[in-house]
């Protein structure tokens, strides 16, 4: 997926994912997932994906500052 936030392009292919957090089973439509990734220039950010009950009933792209990285991580250990 690709999305454009404040002129940058955050491409899901071009980046690394670092972590992957799944919340529910497939299929459940409470169920979302939130995959951190990291850009060649070393900027942040969330695909977010879930079910039709869930936080993320649509697929997106979010920033996340480097201040907030950590603070992501650690939460979703």
């Amino acid at each position: 997926m690709k999305k454009t936030i404040c002129k940058v392009e955050y491409d899901t292919e071009k980046a690394a994912v670092v972590k992957k957090f799944a919340v529910g089973n497939f299929g459940d439509p409470a169920g979302y997932e939130e995959t951190l990734y990291q850009t060649e220039g070393g900027l942040y950010f969330l695909y977010v994906n879930g079910g039709e009950a869930s936080v993320y009933p649509t697929e997106d792209i979010k920033r996340i500052a480097k201040n907030k990285v950590e603070a992501w991580l650690a939460d979703h250990e």
